[in-house]
């Protein structure tokens, strides 16, 4: 049987699996041990075993559960409920405003947690219901929360880039230099997106009407609501800048300070370790499980040649290397409508990254355009994480279709912005280069 058979096969049977609503990781890892079993027997199945066996023992990835328990901590704190007040004092004033904050929040709660779906849904309990009550259109108000929180995914600590960096074997902290920029580029792209169709439409985002607008002393007192995240924040990313400690090592501190922000705030309590801790296992769980198939998946195929037919296909093309690149992207984007950001991380980078490698690209900048893309498939329907984050907690009239509504304009401003740091590498590479060479 040859190459392209096989291909279309495998990646036929997973996408007719996943039609039927199982779960991606069961569905990914049973193809990949099926058609080891298929093709080589018995045998086959220590193609399943090593490099599993090998992920799970893999210290960096220590640091996913840890990033993911402070993130929960400082989630159940309170603290994103005092970002957002101090946002909305400063900012509601401002057509548009309360969306402004949003934004803002969302991408210091990404700087503090390292996940999508904290953001998402805490800005959803807290932030939505504020800016329905003020007549803000329900599409650019869930559109904002859903795009605010994808910053998550690349403002470090961020688990995608670790998670890229034991694949691909870069610094973790180096990719997490990467993405700051990125971070902010796509933040400020989005608030200038949200003031100008609020100026343009101001029904859309109406201001804040004088009688409830702060007074400058309590602006300046809701300022001490950053003092804590800023703390955290610091923390971690000082101990990663200055070599003090290891990624890994800087979660643990991550954890504590996150622990101790949330006994300052008078919220931390055994209920709420015992919440996390085990919200912690769940999340941790399905990412391993998820990484673990795709491992399984990956390595079967891999096994039969793929790389060097993946290679040849893409080269033959004759688009010439950033042709090549684009189609990669454009792979990225349609498989983030169907698949998790890990399950494409690991079906897709081994085979990828000797093709970036030998075209003379960065893979460190590469993995930045990755994170980029995973960002666009939290928003991308059908199966968006964000959606489906954002749908557990809207109210009842709030329509599935109303939110695939909602993100095109942000996703088209992610492509943007995908597109800026494609041209101008030195978006994600400058602070990277600055910090750790």
């Amino acid at each position: 049987m040859d190459m392209a058979t096989i291909t279309l096969l495998m990646f036929g049977v997973m996408v007719l699996l996943l039609c039927t609503g199982l779960p991606v990781a069961f569905v990914i890892g049973s193809v990949g041990i099926i058609f080891a079993y298929f093709l080589w027997g018995p045998g086959g199945l220590s193609m399943v075993i090593y490099p599993t066996y090998g992920l799970s023992l893999t210290f960096l990835l220590a640091a996913v559960p840890l990033f993911i328990f402070m993130g929960l901590i400082l989630q159940k704190s309170g603290i994103a409920d005092d970002l957002f007040e101090a946002m909305y004092k400063w900012a509601g004033g401002l057509r548009g405003g309360m969306a402004v904050g949003t934004v803002i929040v969302c991408a210091i709660i990404a700087a503090m947690v390292g996940i999508s779906g904290a953001a998402t849904v805490a800005m959803g309990l807290i932030a939505l219901p504020a800016m329905l009550k003020r007549n803000y259109s329900k599409y650019l108000a869930t559109g904002t929360i859903q795009a605010g929180g994808a910053l998550g995914l690349l403002i470090p600590p961020s688990i995608p880039f670790l998670v890229y960096a034991f694949v691909a074997q870069q610094s973790a902290g180096m990719l997490f230099a990467s993405g700051v920029l990125p971070g902010l580029l796509l933040c400020s792209l989005y608030i200038v997106y949200i003031l100008v169709r609020s100026a343009l439409q101001p029904e859309l985002a109406p201001a804040l009407p004088p009688e409830e607008r702060a007074t400058l002393r309590e602006k300046l007192l809701s300022l001490k609501a950053l003092v804590l995240p800023f703390a955290v924040i610091f923390s971690v990313m000082a101990c990663v800048v200055l070599g003090i400690t290891t990624i890994t090592e800087a979660s643990v501190i991550g954890a504590l300070g996150a622990m101790i922000a949330a006994a300052v705030q008078r919220k931390l309590t055994f209920r709420m370790i015992r919440e996390s801790l085990e919200r912690t296992t769940v999340v941790t769980a399905m990412v391993m499980w998820i990484a673990l198939a795709a491992v399984c998946f990956g390595s079967i195929y891999t096994g039969l040649g793929a790389a060097t037919m993946v290679k040849d296909v893409f080269l033959g093309l004759g688009l010439g290397p950033w042709g090549v690149l684009i189609c990669m992207q454009l792979s990225f984007f349609v498989l983030g409508m169907f698949l998790d950001d890990t399950a494409i991380l690991f079906l897709t980078v081994p085979l990828y990254l000797p093709i970036v490698k030998q075209l003379g690209f960065d893979p460190l900048w590469f993995g930045t355009l990755f994170v980029i893309n995973m960002q666009m498939a939290f928003l991308t329907p059908p199966y968006g994480l964000n959606l489906f984050y954002m749908k557990g907690v809207v109210p009842k009239d709030i329509t599935m279709t109303d939110l695939y509504w909602s993100v095109w304009p942000f996703v088209l401003i992610q492509a943007v912005g995908l597109a800026l740091v494609m041209i101008f590498p030195q978006i994600a590479l400058w602070l990277p280069n600055a910090v750790f060479r």
